[in-house]
């Protein structure tokens, strides 16, 4: 094939035409993306958002309805001044351009404070560690309250007046009140320290009772069943008594109680 040959096919309709409809398209993708883009995004169209901090929620949601916005609550908060579903913050804030299609977050304020608990720090920490702990865990640290102790050492936690413990919950806005050692007192110092008062108790000494026992004595009777007397008015010695003198033992129907 000669170079002019090979020029000429160059020249073939065919092939100008394949470029012509590649170019055609090509030109036609550009002005569809760029134009489709613009409808999807919403080119050159923002709203100015509302600013609805401490509006009730429900008047917020009628307000971003009117501008064409949503509203959606991310988090809670506690303002004790305010009243509970009041708007705390909002993101993005009121005055600032975004799309209709942009979500607008805010956090309501709470009916309740959120409770915390209490850290273990009673006996295990210093008022310098207690604070810091307390303090980064969202509690409100008042004045500490001296009492006799080793300086500086945690033995309790005040809260409203009454003793917590660890493991307790209490409302974020309460004051947290240690009760620290004011130094006049080491901990092996035992001076101070009073013994013990036992209360003296008398016992009662029970003795035991025992069963009385009535004791028989035999009487000799005749065949009537009369008692023998002897010539004195007394009982029948053992010789007057055939059953004595016999050996052989008295008659059980003889015998009386004693009185």
């Amino acid at each position: 094939m000669t170079t002019k040959e090979f020029f000429h096919k160059f020249n073939s309709t065919y092939i100008w035409g394949n470029i012509l409809a590649i170019v055609i398209l090509l030109a036609i993708l550009s002005i569809g993306v760029r134009f489709g883009l613009d409808f999807y995004t919403l080119h050159g169209e923002s709203i100015v958002v509302p600013n609805v901090i401490h509006k009730q929620y429900d008047e917020a949601v009628d307000i971003m309805d009117k501008v064409g916005l949503t509203i959606e609550v991310t988090d809670t908060g506690y303002v004790k001044e305010l009243p509970a579903d009041c708007i705390l913050e909002q993101s993005p804030v009121g005055g600032k351009r975004i799309k209709s299609t942009h979500v607008v977050y805010v956090t309501i304020n709470a009916a309740s404070a959120p409770s915390l608990v209490i850290p273990d720090i009673i006996d295990n920490n210093s008022l310098r560690e207690a604070q810091a702990q307390l303090l980064s865990m969202g509690f409100k640290v008042g004045e500490p309250e001296y009492i006799p102790g080793e300086k500086d050492w945690i033995y309790g936690i005040l809260v409203n007046g009454k003793h917590v413990n660890a493991g307790d919950r209490v409302p974020s806005d309460a004051v947290i009140v240690l009760q620290v050692g004011d130094g006049t007192r080491q901990i092996s110092d035992t001076a101070g320290l009073r013994e013990p008062e036992y209360e003296e108790v008398e016992v009662e000494e029970k003795v035991p009772k025992y069963d009385e026992v009535e004791e028989y004595v035999e009487v000799p009777v005749d065949e009537d069943g009369n008692e023998i007397k002897d010539t004195r008015g007394k009982s029948g010695s053992g010789s007057s008594n055939p059953s004595s003198q016999s050996g052989l033992p008295a008659d059980p129907s003889s015998v009386r109680p004693k009185e």
